[in-house]
């Protein structure tokens, strides 16, 4: 048995005591049972060195005990949700773009995009990645722009343009022997050319600067593209069994019996509950008007509430403005880039989102809101009507009797939104 310490966000730790072929999903599923967490399978164990500014998230079936054993003294594992872990086996074209994508030359180019990923999982095709990236040259400040090339055997450069001869490709780096790590420091650290930045690090080295290759991308799109494909390239089918295991493990007792529920949007259906027995809604209109009604019902009831409370100790319009605080997605009084910093952490994916208190007006509101790898700013405001406050995000055209019924209704209901509040911001605590 071997001991390893895992911190929470909140600066918490939690010694645990585990064999030396446990798996970091395995770690996770002990440290949501024993955190009484949901397990939603977007848990993971984040591998953090702040003195380099790297980290980067454990595959599920890497050994902890092994990944400890290569890092430095300053390092530490955080226990941290991501939900863009496997997002590119549910949307596989929005992470390679067809210019970034080449094949080897017995294949034409005529591989179709449907079949990108098998090429990727299959060790006996030969897909690469290609386009320019800023590379930081070894001991200095300076970057140079250079054409690379991501494949199986290794990270190359040309030196002669974008020649593909192999006379003109460079060895940058191999995958087996190294892992690819997200930057946490900002770009003036380093003198980057872009914000876009990622670091190819030996396994064996522990801080050792000079052996880190500090790359740079033009955009995010391209940043995710060779981040996804080395991963992709070095584990190849191993990563499609991480991601499958956990719709196998449903059917299959459980080590720990941690709470799970589906939070799959495709597990929501409008009911209609006005009959003896519940119906599925089928018409989308009629789902339509069913979701307003359903809205003005949550009103009603917050007026019921106040009326029927008025002589209780604690009010209910009281308890309507502090009631958000017992919710995972709540965050109080973070600041904009604190949030941006959180949601870039757990993944940029569809939906993902959290609330937080307005810095500009101490009666409302913030919705921070991932969508199409863009981070948007939505101010939810109070506003009166009939002595009781309601709170709106459309100024005033739906309103809802406390932020609980905002968040549930936006969860079922785009509304004004560029999509559905789907996956919480979550900070555990351990």
């Amino acid at each position: 048995m071997e001991i390893v310490k895992v911190w929470s966000e909140d600066g918490a730790g939690k010694v645990l005591e585990i064999p030396a072929d446990m798996m970091a999903r395995d770690v996770c599923q002990l440290l949501v049972y024993k955190s009484h967490c949901v397990d939603d399978n977007a848990w993971t164990l984040v591998e953090h060195h702040p003195i380099l500014g790297l980290e980067r998230c454990l595959e599920d079936h890497e050994l902890v005990v092994h990944v400890q054993s290569s890092m430095s003294s300053d390092s530490k594992f955080l226990f941290r949700k991501n939900y863009a872990k496997y997002e590119f086996f549910r949307n596989p074209l929005n992470f390679f773009p067809e210019q970034m994508v080449a094949w080897c030359q017995e294949s034409d180019g005529s591989i179709p995009q449907s079949q990108l990923l098998q090429n990727f999982l299959n060790s006996s095709s030969c897909p690469e990645i290609q386009g320019y990236l800023y590379v930081k040259e070894p001991g200095r400040k300076s970057w140079k722009k250079l054409y690379m090339f991501l494949r199986r055997s290794g990270l190359y450069y040309s030196t002669k343009g974008t020649s593909k001869e192999p006379r003109h490709l460079q060895l940058l780096s191999d995958l087996d022997e190294s892992n690819i790590f997200s930057t946490i420091t900002g770009r003036k650290l380093h003198n980057a050319p872009t914000e876009y930045q990622f670091c190819i690090k030996p396994s064996k080295v522990r801080s050792d600067c000079k052996e880190l290759k500090m790359l740079c991308a033009e955009d995010e799109q391209s940043r995710t593209c060779w981040m996804t494909a080395f991963r992709l390239l070095k584990y190849g089918i191993v990563l499609y069994q991480n991601y499958s295991l956990p719709q196998q493990r449903k059917h299959a007792p459980s080590h720990f019996s941690a709470p799970v529920r589906s939070v799959s949007e495709n597990s929501l259906v409008a009911m209609d509950f006005s009959g003896r027995t519940g119906r599925v809604i089928e018409n989308p209109v009629e789902a339509q008007s069913a979701a307003l009604e359903e809205g003005q019902t949550w009103r009603k009831r917050g007026q019921r509430m106040n009326v029927l409370g008025s002589s209780s100790p604690l009010h209910p319009s009281s308890l309507s403005t502090v009631i958000h605080r017992t919710q995972v997605w709540f965050h109080g009084r973070i600041m904009r880039e604190d949030a941006h910093k959180m949601i870039m952490q757990q993944g940029q994916v569809d939906g993902l989102f959290l609330l937080r208190d307005s810095q500009s007006n101490p009666k409302a509101f913030v919705l921070t809101l991932c969508h199409h790898q863009k981070i948007k700013h939505f101010q939810i405001l109070p506003c009166e009507e009939d002595g009781q406050v309601f709170f709106s995000l459309d100024d005033g055209a739906t309103k809802f009797t406390d932020l609980i019924h905002l968040v549930e209704f936006y969860q079922l209901n785009r509304g004004v939104l560029p999509c559905k509040l789907k996956h919480p911001c979550t900070a555990v605590a351990l």
